[in-house]
């Protein structure tokens, strides 16, 4: 019992790490202003925090930072988009025993990437009742979803190599 609450308590320190890294990678890292948004690299935070945790405690870390950065960083009305498609892109992760650098997860990059720029798109859509200023924005958040794979793959190697994820 003791060992289970404590294994609980790492994770959920876990996450709320996660949570702060993504909020910080997201709103204050180097970005790039696109259309009605930003290019950032927040989205390989989310992967590699999908790959690392049970979804349990990976989708509220992802949706928290992801949602909070966009409060931070004056774009609120994109709040109830990105805590519904970061966690969702979060759930196409695997986050099991096994390597962070797989097959899995490369697809998930690529699934993810179509998920955020269609999400994206639909909601922009809603927002601004246009087709023309979402459009705009296409080419950065799929630029975005590249990059965050690109670093993704570099972290979860690394994660590989280090033996963390076994620590968690």
């Amino acid at each position: 019992m003791v060992k289970k609450s404590r294994e609980k308590i790492k994770r959920l320190c876990v996450a709320a790490v996660f949570a702060a890294i993504i909020f910080i990678a997201t709103a204050y890292l180097p970005r790039i202003p696109i259309g009605n948004g930003y290019v950032h690299i927040g989205d390989a935070a989310i992967y590699l925090c999908a790959a690392m945790l049970p979804a349990g405690y990976a989708l509220p870390a992802c949706a928290l930072g992801a949602g909070l950065a966009d409060l931070a960083s004056g774009y609120a009305v994109y709040i109830p988009a990105t805590v519904i498609i970061k966690a969702a892109s979060a759930l196409m992760f695997s986050h099991g025993k096994g390597s962070t650098v797989s097959k899995r997860n490369l697809v998930a990059c690529f699934a993810g990437a179509v998920f955020c720029v269609g999400g994206y798109f639909l909601w922009e859509v809603l927002v601004f009742s246009s087709l023309v200023a979402p459009a705009a924005s296409v080419i950065g958040n799929l630029l975005q979803s590249v990059a965050s794979g690109v670093l993704f793959f570099a972290a979860a190697f690394a994660v590989d190599r280090s033996g963390l994820k076994k620590k968690l």
